[in-house]
């Protein structure tokens, strides 16, 4: 199945994509190169690959251990100051300038 510049169009406006007019023929190309390569990969044989559908992973029973978050910590320890649950930072350099 090949894509044509229609189709191209039609998907860019289902997708409600720009398209630029330069791209809609290099694009129908790169999806025909992902069709073909489908096309390959659908001959390929892969019965003996399947294995055994029964055989399953065992379950490992394991305690629930909840670790704790190295980032739950009170607030004030992540600020060298604070006010009312706000951070206080110290003011910049360049808002000094602004105000005078």
């Amino acid at each position: 199945m090949a894509i044509s510049d229609d189709d191209v169009r039609h998907i860019a406006s289902l997708a409600r994509l720009g398209l630029d007019p330069a791209r809609v023929s290099p694009l129908g190309q790169e999806l025909n190169g992902i069709l073909g390569h489908m096309a390959v990969l659908q001959r390929v044989d892969v019965g003996a690959a399947q294995g055994d559908t029964d055989q399953r992973l065992p379950l490992v029973a394991r305690p629930d251990v909840r670790n704790a978050d190295p980032l739950h910590r009170p607030l004030e320890t992540m600020a060298p100051e604070m006010r009312e649950h706000f951070f206080l930072v110290p003011r910049l350099g360049t808002h000094d300038a602004e105000e005078s």
